[in-house]
């Protein structure tokens, strides 16, 4: 993952190119600093500094943050990132739902909404409606289509990282290889970036909660069960953009459970949040989907926690394999049936710590999403500040920005 984030941002190098944009990412841990420290820190004469400064400034990204203490004469000015400059709309499209939000450039969210809608509805119905409470999310936020620097976009399955298309999402009829990108531009005309919801869920927690780690896991437990990887801080989508979908990772207790894939003993077989409520229905309780799973635990139900924790086992059978694997610090759980609390992560953390090696789990931790239903928001903001912010786009910008003038 680019580190180069509002909250996240690289040890200070000796020495940098003279671009205003990689002067920029100096800038993005919001600490003021003097053109005297910039110049210190890049080795840039500070006649250069100053030019890049005046440019950044001229596009509203950084603005000037008071004064430094003065050793003699005119105390200097300090400037620094300005997150309000312009805003990101994040979205989160579920199974089952819609969830938009307007953030500013530092990831904080300045106006958001929640709606139901079924995702097999068909892209045009969905993003139809995305692009529609745009424009009423944007108002509300005191802000206009001119002042929106992307647009964020997670989905429920495989997404061609490329070109934003989905591949074959096996919830969403309708949907395969459909140009989200263009169909939002139509409405919404500024950068469009759209991944798997669950890996935006990895980028928004980690960023949030755990920037320390390089080595992270997150794991969605809901309608589906996936996984977003972030190995060496980067996150890893693998070569045609499904890796980490656990969900179809056989399970040894599943021989006899079909999937929906075709095959035996998948994982979302048996764990998902329709999985935990069929079992339950066949002991005789009302379950008609998680929610209802995540209701009953939340009542104390024995047989429900008991599903729910034999859910956990099941995922820490396919976990411990990739801990083994792959050796991360940091494992989370979210999603809906995440929802249900420590009883899945007690199922999760007995088997994991378990089956994987001593020396992999020795500084393990394994627990709830601190971010909840707001992952994916944070995540799909994160999306958009990473490549709007990067050098090379600021670069751009900036050199627009001085053709326009």
């Amino acid at each position: 993952m680019n580190k180069t984030t509002a909250r996240q941002v690289p040890a200070e190098p000796q020495a940098l190119p003279g671009r205003a944009g990689d002067i920029f990412q100096l800038l993005r841990d919001g600490k003021a600093r003097t053109r005297a420290e910039l110049a210190g820190t890049t080795g840039l004469a500070r006649s250069t500094v100053a030019a890049r400064i005046d440019a950044l400034i001229s596009s509203g990204l950084v603005g000037p943050a008071g004064e430094a203490t003065s050793s003699g004469g005119r105390p200097p000015s300090r400037f620094a990132f300005n997150p309000a400059a312009r805003v990101v709309l994040a979205v989160d499209v579920g199974a089952t739902h819609v969830a938009l939000a307007v953030t500013d450039l530092g990831g904080s969210v300045l106006a958001e909404r929640r709606m139901d809608q079924q995702v097999a509805d068909g892209p045009e119905k969905v993003l139809g409606l995305v692009v529609r409470e745009a424009a009423k999310l944007l108002a509300s936020a005191s802000r206009g289509v001119a002042d929106l620097a992307g647009v964020g976009i997670g989905l429920p399955g495989p997404v061609e990282h490329d070109t934003g298309r989905p591949v074959k999402p096996p919830i969403m009829p309708g949907w395969d290889g459909f140009d989200v990108v263009r169909f939002v531009q139509r409405s919404l005309p500024v950068p469009v970036l759209v991944d798997n919801d669950v890996n935006i869920m990895a980028l928004g927690e980690r960023t949030a909660h755990w920037p320390d780690h390089d080595n992270f896991i997150f794991v969605k437990v809901a309608t589906g069960i996936g996984a977003g990887i972030i190995s060496s801080g980067e996150l890893q989508r693998g070569a045609n953009g499904t890796a980490g979908d656990l969900g179809h990772v056989r399970v040894p207790r599943g021989d006899d459970v079909l999937c929906r894939c075709g095959n035996h003993g998948c994982l979302e077989a048996l764990a998902s949040g329709p999985a935990i409520a069929a079992a339950l229905r066949g002991e005789g309780l009302e379950a008609a989907k998680g929610a209802d799973v995540v209701r009953l635990v939340a009542h104390g139900n024995q047989q429900a926690i008991q599903a729910v924790r034999q859910a956990g086992r099941d995922v820490g059978d396919v976990l411990a394999t990739v801990v083994n694997l792959l050796n991360p610090s940091v494992i989370v759980i979210g999603g809906s049936i995440g929802e249900s609390g420590e009883h899945l992560v007690a199922g999760v953390r007995e088997v994991v710590y378990r089956r994987s090696l001593p020396l992999a789990t020795s500084q393990l931790r394994v627990g709830l999403s601190h971010a909840g239903d707001k992952a994916a928001i944070l995540g799909a903001s994160q999306l958009v500040t990473r490549h709007v912010l990067s050098p090379a786009v600021i670069e751009a910008t900036l050199a627009g920005n001085a053709v326009a003038g």
